[in-house]
């Protein structure tokens, strides 16, 4: 992180917790908030289950600082209508696992969102930087993390874990202002929308069952055919998991999946000598998984998209002429190469040889490689 970065006076933590118990009394304290941005964080549980059980919900605007029980936030419809709508502003940090929360939870994908972790990053406060340590470099004040693991969903909470909760929202509004102060500078505000927005579209285009298989990085060496098998299996585990509300791998694991779409098993018998497998998988599941192996052979695999393959030593060299170029336009930028260029965008580019296949011909990625784009183009060409 960078050490010129500024220091601030931090917000005051508020006297007494104050919770909103209604849903009609949440409407109101939300009708009333005269244009400010929607601090806005979740606190969750989710160790044996699929779907995330929410705990709590934590919104703030300006220096009022409000704790929602999801029973009454859910049955809020100005809740919900303020988190659909694109034009109130919502602050969150490393918001992923709060918009999958959302999604399941109110079977609602919110919109206007803007992610501070990555506004910080584009502020020049480092890639990927953690909430608590972002809040001591820019406030000074170190916050108690021994809260993060608790019970959120047992009642009543401590007064520790709603002074942590309390934590966890306190500090976005001032951070909110000094991002957009920086970026503002630099001519980059619109990035920290742009990418929020991109990013939980991105999220949201994930949760589609069809397409689960192509996370199996692992799958790359099966074949067209069997890889077709491996995204009817991947589906399949995933309505299964969502059905169950179980983890993934407490339905079939990721490596079993693939060691299945592999071997084609013909029979229950050639499928319970497959190595690993579980015999309850077999005989919960083993008629079900058969029947998707069958469909998976005969299925047409010519528009099918394939689990793109590790680079080859040839395009891991290109790899790396390719990224120097694109440091050189990070660099000028003052701008994380990580986040301008993750690897996975920029390998999208090394197979397909072409620079919009990692979304650099569009939008703020665009206007930072604009200097070197006519480099790129060449090396590309070569």
């Amino acid at each position: 992180m960078a050490s010129t970065l500024p220091s601030a006076a931090a917000p005051a933590a508020p006297a007494t917790v104050h919770w909103i118990g209604e849903p009609s009394a949440l409407d109101q304290w939300l009708v009333n908030r005269d244009g400010l941005p929607l601090a806005l964080d979740t606190e969750f549980e989710r160790v044996s289950t699929f779907f995330p059980i929410p705990g709590l919900v934590q919104l703030g605007l300006g220096s009022d600082y409000r704790l929602v029980d999801p029973g009454v936030a859910e049955q809020s419809v100005e809740f919900r209508r303020i988190l659909a709508d694109a034009e109130a502003p919502k602050l969150l940090y490393a918001m992923s696992e709060d918009l999958e929360l959302f999604r399941h939870w109110l079977q609602l994908t919110p919109a206007g969102v803007v992610d501070l972790q990555i506004g910080a990053a584009l502020a020049g406060a480092g890639f990927s930087v953690g909430y608590a340590r972002l809040v001591e470099t820019l406030f000074g004040e170190s916050l108690d993390k021994s809260a993060t693991r608790s019970d959120w969903v047992s009642r009543p909470l401590s007064e520790a874990q709603e002074r942590y909760a309390l934590d966890d929202i306190r500090f976005l509004a001032p951070m909110y202002q000094w991002v957009m102060a920086s970026l503002r500078e630099r001519k980059l505000d619109h990035a920290l929308f742009e990418e929020s927005e991109r990013f939980a579209t991105e999220l949201s285009g994930q949760n589609d069952p069809t397409s689960h298989y192509l996370k199996l990085r692992g799958g790359w060496t099966l074949s067209p055919q069997q890889q077709a098998v491996l995204q009817k299996l991947a589906c399949w585990r995933e309505e299964e998991a969502r059905l169950r509300d179980r983890p993934r791998s407490r339905v079939v694991a990721d490596p079993l999946l693939i060691a299945i779409a592999e071997r084609l098993p013909g029979s229950v018998r050639e499928l319970s000598n497959i190595q690993g497998l579980p015999q309850p998988v077999t005989r919960r599941y083993g008629d079900k998984i058969l029947q998707l192996v069958s469909a998976g052979r005969e299925a047409d695999v010519s528009d099918m998209p394939l689990i793109a393959a590790p680079l080859t030593r040839q395009d891991q060299a290109f790899y790396k002429q390719i990224k120097r170029v694109i440091v050189t336009a990070a660099e000028k930028a003052d701008v994380p190469v990580e986040l301008l260029a993750p690897r996975k965008r920029l390998e999208a580019v090394v197979h397909q040889r072409d620079l919009s296949a990692g979304l650099f011909t569009s939008g703020w990625r665009s206007e930072i490689i604009a200097p070197v784009r006519e480099q790129l183009e060449d090396l590309l060409k070569s």
